[in-house]
């Protein structure tokens, strides 16, 4: 498809599905070398392969298996210039603040929150020695506007997210390293269509903050660039960013 990010190295967690998956096939075609991080062993074992890439299974909320996810990067490929903290969960038992108990409280904010503040550390520590990077971490329009259809943990994780990408992209500006947060709305992925799958009132509720009332479809690969409901892209480095999508090629 084109050559923007040829020599470079990319960290995708969640490869094996969804955004993540559409994301490492872009950056494939783009150029770079891509390190698939998944929990599923055959799903990002494929995605690895498929972008001829390689896969490495990690649990985003240990910080042992996150920091071994970055280092096999630069193991295989020499470095880390793109980390795309992606990986994340959305549980039917995380819902009104009335109903959804600590626990699963705790596992949303373990896996959507605390794993992408792992994975920006240890993503910005191997970029540093690079000398700049992109950092790109997936929060949610209701990080924004609140969602129609609560789950106050998983809202209240991507706000978390969104806040601390700010935070990284004034921190290490001046080090060459860009931090943004993509704030999709729903995207018509296996864990929406779970999630909605026994309530299809609670679906159509989720896309009342959506113009054309409907999800964003993953691109295919035989249709990289699909056309998709409105998003917001969230940019928190204080410089110019580029115009993304959940599919387009940072700059580095």
């Amino acid at each position: 498809m084109g050559n923007r990010l040829a020599g470079k190295v990319a960290v995708v967690t969640g490869a094996g599905s969804g955004i993540g998956l559409a994301t490492a096939r872009r950056f494939a075609a783009e150029g770079a070398k891509v390190v698939c991080g998944d929990a599923d062993d055959e799903a990002g074992g494929k995605a690895a392969t498929e972008v001829g890439g390689l896969y490495v299974a990690v649990d985003v909320t240990s910080e042992p298996e996150v920091r071994e996810l970055f280092q096999a990067a630069v193991d295989e490929y020499g470095g880390v210039d793109i980390a795309f903290n992606n990986a994340g969960i959305s549980p039917p038992d995380d819902d009104s603040i009335l109903t959804t108990e600590l626990d699963a409280w705790r596992r949303v904010q373990d896996v959507n929150l605390t794993s992408v503040y792992l994975c920006c550390k240890y993503a910005i520590g191997q970029m540093r020695i690079r000398g700049g990077g992109s950092v790109i971490n997936t929060a949610s329009f209701v990080a924004v506007l609140g969602s129609a259809t609560s789950q106050i943990s998983y809202t209240a994780s991507k706000g978390g997210v969104l806040a601390m990408s700010r935070e990284l992209g004034v921190q290490f500006a001046r080090e060459r390293i860009r931090v943004n947060a993509l704030c999709p709305g729903p995207v018509n992925t296996s864990m929406l269509q779970e999630l909605f799958a026994k309530d299809p009132e609670r679906a159509a509720r989720r896309l009342v903050h959506v113009p054309m009332g409907r999800s964003s479809q993953r691109p295919t690969r035989s249709r990289q660039r699909s056309r998709s409901s409105p998003a917001t892209t969230c940019h928190s480095s204080p410089r110019r960013p580029s115009s993304s999508t959940a599919v387009s090629a940072p700059r580095t």
